[in-house]
């Protein structure tokens, strides 16, 4: 039986990306079938990510199948995940977020958490002197992984040794980090074609702070202008998303890439409260500037207060 390997929801390049690496390992190394799927239309940059390097787009799921074998990258919670996920066969998890519980297991599995950038990372150190044997296109989807969740190194969560195997992926595949970094960043800034619930929903997780629901979302860009010119209809489409989503409230960070700072809408008291007490902001109108924030992970979930 095919071992189905994915991500979270709203796949970013990391959760799009990972899949493509792992199934390549597990079907041509470790010679165990598996293929890559994906939870719903990866975000612009992964688009861009497989068209440069010539990757098929994976297959998008709904749910899976009761017993099917599955791999979870790039996350370990049970609300970025299919409905159906604990009646799946969990083969192995691995992933660079805290652990969240609630995932269910039939039996022992592999289980690897590490405090890196990005999953990708993991993986190439997984597979060990395998990871030479990786083709051009599965290298180069573990190279745009690695400069998406690092920002081009520019994020907290970057360690020297992300960087150490990314330079070292760029060497192998003749590639100016600087410049393919910058296509990359081009391709994710471009949400024109996107309504404002897609923008909401396109890099965003779901968090409980206290009792309060929130789904919290991050534009990464390079032109922050064109998404906050839109913040007042992004703000307006905050209550359809919540009530179709079950939560509280939405918290919608734009980080510029460049300057190195995130810009929060602030809608409401709640999420003025917020903004001061997780971050000591001072808020004066409908955004707030948040220097040197850029990551979820490490610098938004773990400060978030009501």
């Amino acid at each position: 039986m095919t071992t189905q390997v994915f991500g979270h929801k709203s796949p970013d390049t990391d959760s799009t990306g990972s899949p493509i690496i792992w199934a390549w390992y597990l079907s041509e190394i470790k010679g165990e079938p598996a293929k890559p799927v994906l939870l719903g239309e990866p975000n612009t940059e992964a688009a861009f990510m497989l068209t440069h390097w010539g990757l098929d787009k994976p297959e998008i799921i709904s749910d899976v199948a009761e017993g099917a074998p599955v791999v979870i990258v790039d996350t370990n919670n049970p609300a970025e995940l299919p409905a159906s996920i604990n009646s799946a066969d969990i083969r192995a998890i691995i992933d660079h977020h805290k652990l969240v519980g609630g995932l269910e297991t039939k039996g022992p599995i592999d289980i690897t958490v590490r405090p890196l950038a990005c999953t990708a990372t993991i993986m190439v150190d997984l597979m060990g002197d395998d990871a030479a044997k990786m083709p051009e296109a599965i290298k180069g989807a573990a190279l745009t992984c690695i400069l998406s969740d690092t920002l081009e190194f520019r994020s907290p969560t970057t360690t020297d040794h992300d960087k150490a195997v990314a330079q070292k992926l760029a060497a192998d595949l003749g590639v100016n980090i600087a410049e393919f970094a910058a296509q990359m960043f081009a391709a994710k800034s471009d949400v024109s074609a996107f309504s404002d619930a897609d923008l909401i929903r396109m890099d965003s997780k779901e968090y409980e702070v206290d009792g309060t629901k929130f789904r919290v979302s991050v534009l990464e860009t390079t032109a922050p202008e064109i998404p906050l010119g839109r913040k007042d209809s992004l703000m307006a489409t905050y209550k359809t998303v919540q009530a179709e989503d079950g939560v509280d409230e939405v918290l919608l960070f734009v980080v510029d890439i460049l300057k190195e700072e995130a810009t929060l809408l602030v809608p409401n008291d709640l999420v003025k409260g917020v903004a001061e007490k997780s971050f000591g902001a001072t808020v004066a109108g409908d955004t707030v500037v948040l220097p040197g924030i850029m990551s979820r992970k490490k610098q938004i979930i773990p400060n978030l207060k009501v």
